[in-house]
């Protein structure tokens, strides 16, 4: 990967990973205010102006929200072509790190997956006839309400350590669906959940010698080696899929 194909790290400590790169010192300022002012809007979804591939991408953040991590990773899938909207699943200014259980307990008690899931899915059916594909790529809870959302209607998801996927086995997707899990979970078997979910159709599962937060450049359990090789992955599979050439 050379760098005109390597997104600018969000800021001075992930640039350090980013040395070989040349990214040493970078520090991408982009806010969410500024990468939505790029493009224009048609009934609210933010649309790439420069190179649009019929293809919307739905961002699904983690607990905490619409943090600099989830606009990071937006403003790399925009940069690669597609359209991209991050729905805010907790309507609610986003949690810091330090408020991990506080931020947990209030998806959990005032949101919920049933309720998350039917606002993605109405994002989804607003947008259906608008676009060929239709992906949704989530990051913890948001990689297990992609994982719910694979019955209807999409053309492919992509999960980041899906925790609570486990909670919903019983799920068989309709559409192309890639799972990358941390192999240093602290609270579950990766393995046992993994067994379960390879012989499902159109499931394909990643495990990564990580822990959980692997992707995200702002938590202290980043990786960038295993970042780069997840992102490769994901736009191999997205481009096979847009493609129509199969799953390889």
């Amino acid at each position: 990967m050379n760098q005109a194909n390597t997104p600018a790290p969000p800021n001075s400590i992930a640039a350090s990973h980013f040395v070989p790169l040349g990214w040493q010192g970078v520090v991408n300022t982009t806010t969410l205010s500024e990468t939505c002012a790029k493009y224009i809007k048609k009934d609210g979804i933010p649309m790439n102006k420069e190179n649009s591939r019929k293809s919307l991408v739905i961002i699904l953040h983690e607990i905490y929200g619409i943090n600099d991590h989830i606009n990071f990773f937006s403003d790399m899938m925009i940069k690669e072509g597609f359209d991209v909207l991050s729905p805010n699943l907790i309507d609610r200014e986003p949690f810091s790190y330090a408020q991990e259980d506080k931020a947990y307990h209030y998806f959990i008690n005032e949101i919920g997956f049933t309720r998350a899931l039917n606002e993605v899915l109405k994002i989804v059916n607003l947008n259906r006839e608008k676009y060929k594909h239709i992906f949704i790529i989530g990051f913890s809870i948001g990689a297990t309400i992609a994982w719910m959302s694979s019955e209807y209607g999409v053309d492919g998801i992509i999960g980041f350590y899906g925790s609570r996927i486990r909670n919903y086995v019983e799920i068989e997707p309709n559409c192309a669906t890639l799972l990358f899990f941390a192999m240093h979970e602290k609270s579950f078997n990766i393995l046992e959940l993994e067994e379960k979910l390879r012989s499902k159709k159109n499931t394909f599962i990643e495990i990564i010698e990580a822990e959980h937060g692997f992707m995200n450049p702002y938590y202290n359990t980043y990786n960038f080696n295993e970042y780069v090789e997840c992102i490769m992955k994901c736009k191999d599979f997205l481009k096979q899929i847009e493609e129509g050439s199969g799953i390889r």
